[in-house]
């Protein structure tokens, strides 16, 4: 019986850490990190195979099937825990304000944020269009500015899947995982 508990929870918890694993892969797959994601894979790979290998002997109990099937739900949440606290890669903020606005800008750039300004007409009037591409870790930053600057600005972020040149500086990208994780340009 108590083989059978140990089995029973190291099957959950190799599910939770090979699914977790796979979930930063794919991160790092879709954003061009070439060297770190097939490293990754390997492991994710040999830890299922030892949980689907104890699953597999031991057929006569149906907890391990609800085991295997818990430690993936739980592993999927933790992966995307894990994400949101790598902040692995770059976003791209968009930010409509007001024409009126003037010390949104000023403050983005002093917070070290390089910036794209665009003057452009809305359905209400003019409007500032506000460009900038940050590492996901320095977003909430962003947003936090705007809301207390300009409270009604619509804001749209969408994930960058690669980027060339520009005003992003090269020295920060190794800060997660060191240099494995530096994408093939």
């Amino acid at each position: 019986m108590e083989q059978e508990l140990y089995t029973l929870l190291y099957i959950f918890f190799a599910r939770i850490i090979d699914v977790s694993l796979g979930t930063i892969r794919i991160i790092l797959i879709s954003q061009g990190h070439r060297k770190l994601a097939p490293v990754l894979g390997f492991i994710e790979i040999l830890i299922w195979l030892t949980a689907i290998g104890k699953a597999l002997n031991n057929l006569t109990g149906i907890y391990s099937y609800f085991v295997y099937a818990g430690g993936f739900a739980a592993g999927n949440y933790v992966g995307m825990l894990l994400e949101s606290k790598l902040s692995i890669g770059f976003q791209s903020i968009r930010i409509i304000t007001s024409q009126k606005v003037t010390a949104l800008p000023m403050m983005l750039k002093d917070e070290g944020f390089d910036i794209s300004i665009v003057n452009g007409r809305g359905s209400k009037g003019g409007i500032f269009i506000i460009y900038t591409v940050a590492r996901k870790r320095h977003v909430k930053k962003i947003i936090n500015i705007t809301n207390e600057l300009e409270p009604n600005a619509f804001i749209t972020i969408e994930n960058v899947q690669s980027h060339r040149s520009g005003f992003v500086s090269k020295k920060k990208a190794f800060t997660v995982f060191g240099r494995g994780i530096a994408k093939k340009e």
